[in-house]
């Protein structure tokens, strides 16, 4: 009985957001067409391996490239299962929720950090209302297993808040740099801000940061365009692209448009929740008198 208290104490809430994560995978084990990319690219790589002729990006590649980074750290640690389920002659839909399973558990392992420095920082009673707010919040545990490239840059965001409470503040924008520069350009507006933030309040200097962020950069894209050249058969780095086409271009906008308050009156409510009047209440009784 102590010992399961004591793993009940340590991993409890991992067990219940792992189980909430699991049951909506279970319950909608299939993907949508925004998630078609990195679902296909985990498919080919665990069964055509370095077949690169037989994938299917070279044939339906899509409006704008996406980085093989993401399906390939999946792919392999989802190896094993997979390899066992191929040998067992098991049909392609466990391969698919073996991958998402792997996919759940990087997300809410990067969440569990984040977690934990939220303890650290402000306590066990803030802790729990995080958890509980994540429960109750359809949609991040629902998307946690789901391979599109805004899941694929959480894990980073995640570890980069984390280091952020925790004051690794260097360490914060290298997580943020690689989420921007290879899965998704749009974190560069969560980026912007926590860095300016930081230089404001003297936390990080200008000199040391443009240094030490550099090299990430160069790192980051080195990486990306190392590997998705060779998956691409072309010289390429993917968010770049995704960033020409959709910010200099401006050709989102011809896969449709939502009105400016989409945001608040729609996507924010829908995805927190709860959270959302809670949120507004705070920022009210958080502003400075006048």
């Amino acid at each position: 009985m102590a010992t399961i208290r004591k793993v009940l104490h340590q991993h409890g809430y991992d067990m219940l957001l792992g189980s909430v994560a699991s049951f909506y995978l279970l319950t909608v084990p299939y993907t949508k067409v925004e998630e078609s990319f990195n679902m296909q690219a985990m498919h080919d790589i665990i069964y055509h391996k370095h077949h690169l002729e037989k994938y299917d990006h070279l044939e339906f590649p899509g409006v704008v490239p996406r980085t093989f980074i993401g399906a390939w750290v999946v792919s392999i640690m989802a190896s094993p299962v997979t390899s066992m389920m191929s040998f067992l002659s098991l049909p392609k839909i466990c391969s698919l929720i073996a991958v998402r399973l792997v996919l759940g558990c990087i997300i809410l392992a990067s969440l569990r950090f984040f977690r934990v420095q939220i303890r650290r920082k402000f306590g066990p009673q803030v802790e729990a209302f995080f958890v509980m707010f994540t429960v109750v919040q359809f949609h991040l545990l629902f998307y946690s297993t789901r391979p599109l490239p805004n899941i694929l840059a959480l894990g980073l965001v995640n570890m980069a808040y984390g280091h952020w409470l925790n004051g690794s503040c260097y360490t914060a924008l290298d997580f943020l740099i690689a989420a921007t520069v290879i899965f998704r350009c749009d974190v560069l507006l969560l980026l912007g801000p926590i860095g300016l933030e930081l230089l404001l309040t003297r936390t990080i200097s200008l000199w040391k940061t443009i240094k030490h962020c550099l090299g990430t950069v160069l790192l980051s894209v080195g990486i990306t365009v190392m590997i998705d050249t060779i998956m691409w058969r072309r010289l390429l780095w993917p968010e770049f692209e995704v960033f020409w086409f959709n910010s200099v271009l401006n050709r989102s906008s011809e896969w449709g448009v939502h009105p400016f308050h989409w945001y608040f009156t729609s996507a924010l409510p829908r995805a927190l929740l709860v959270a959302y009047p809670l949120f507004m209440l705070r920022a009210l009784i958080d502003s400075p008198p006048a």
